[in-house]
């Protein structure tokens, strides 16, 4: 476990960051030349950001980056 103390603007840059990190990776992850191993691998690393981008952000922003299974596409 890691503690770090960020001030109001710091705050505000790091969120900024983890949302366009989150749009990129949403944007990847709805393209289909790539490939499911990719994805998959995007998609665990898309779960450590949104995790990060909770902390900070208030429950209706966060709302835009929650991902349903319904919405996932699975390759076999």
């Amino acid at each position: 476990m890691l503690g770090v103390l960020f001030n109001d603007r710091e705050c505000k840059e790091l969120g900024y960051l983890l949302r366009k990190e989150l749009d990129e990776m949403l944007l990847d992850l709805s393209d289909d030349r790539i490939d499911a191993e990719v994805k998959s691998a995007i998609e665990m690393r898309y779960k450590v950001i949104f995790r990060m981008y909770a902390r900070l952000a208030p429950p209706k922003e966060l709302s835009r980056y929650v991902r349903h299974r319904s919405t996932r596409q699975h390759h076999p």
